[in-house]
């Protein structure tokens, strides 16, 4: 048994069972990926995987208890190689942010240059998608610290913590009647075409949910992942958008006008995760902290370690 096989198998099943496509992933052949899972198999005396031919069908029972113990094991040596990192660099490595396109632009960049200004040798990386696919890119060591609205709670693997709250705003052109409206109604904007996020997105459900409680069909006219594009179609005339409140940030004063809905939708509230059971480096602590000042590494730790605590806001 080696670390091999076991890599094998992981992918595997994180590639849906297509040997090709694992091959590509690891860089090595279709051919031997097969063997080396056979070889595995043959030395445990259970069979990982339903066959038909030479094609995975699915995973067995046995095979299931495997694979989790195979997610233990290969966490561990991700935490070894961290811990190796950790000693030997000190000050030096990466950190790996998966967050969302609103995160991204308008909540990560203080923080992120905070963090470069206190590690100068630390190199950061930001991957953006959906709150699901950042959700997968921390559980696939993709990412050591993920950023997002949705998704992050809903995975027991997960150690998710509450970062910060906010609500959503209403975004209008200068010249719109409902610029001079300081606090707009569901029925006022389901008069109007909206301009707002993918369900996914930012409090998108909570959107929803409002206007189906009070039994109005709002009339969204287009939707978008990022800020940014729903506040160009707001200034060409499209609709009316409702946007994060970050996302309207040193607009002041310019062509737009935002009026706070968050007595409409309420509040969200984003949150910061990390895998469970990983090894954070004394940097990965330092960002968390930057990100909000309830974030302090003793509660992390104790969040990591599997503290029973409520963390909610």
């Amino acid at each position: 048994m080696n670390l091999h096989q076991l890599r094998f198998v992981q992918e595997a099943v994180r590639r849906g069972l297509n040997l090709t496509e694992t091959a590509k992933a690891l860089h090595t052949s279709q051919p031997g990926i097969s063997k080396a899972i056979l070889e595995l198999e043959e030395e445990l005396g259970v069979d990982i995987f339903a066959r038909h031919g030479k094609r995975l069908k699915r995973v067995t029972e046995p095979g299931q208890q495997v694979l989790k113990s195979v997610e233990i094991i290969m966490r561990e040596v991700a935490n070894l190689k961290r811990i190796g990192e950790e000693f030997s660099l000190q000050d030096a490595g990466t950190l790996s942010i998966a967050t969302t396109h609103t995160q991204a632009r308008y909540v990560l960049p203080e923080p992120v240059a905070q963090l470069r200004k206190r590690y100068p040798k630390v190199h950061v990386t930001l991957h953006q998608g959906s709150p699901e696919q950042v959700a997968r890119m921390l559980l696939d060591d993709v990412a050591d610290i993920a950023l997002a609205t949705e998704s992050l709670a809903d995975h027991d693997d997960l150690v998710t913590l509450p970062c910060y709250e906010w609500q959503h705003v209403v975004v209008v052109p200068a010249g719109h009647a409902l610029a001079s409206v300081e606090r707009p109604t569901l029925e006022q904007l389901a008069a109007e075409p909206l301009v707002s996020y993918q369900a996914a997105f930012a409090g998108r459900r909570r959107v929803d949910a409002a206007f189906a409680q009070r039994g109005l069909t709002p009339r969204v006219v287009l939707e978008a992942i990022d800020s940014d594009v729903i506040k160009t179609y707001v200034r060409l005339g499209l609709g009316v958008g409702i946007v994060a409140e970050m996302a309207m940030r040193g607009e002041t004063g310019g062509d737009l006008v935002a009026r706070p809905a968050g007595h409409l939708f309420g509040s969200n509230i984003s949150r910061v995760a990390f895998k469970r059971g990983a090894y954070l480096r004394h940097f990965v602590y330092a960002f968390a902290e930057l990100l909000s000042d309830r974030l302090t590494r003793a509660l992390l730790e104790r969040a990591m370690a599997g503290g029973g605590e409520r963390y909610e806001l």
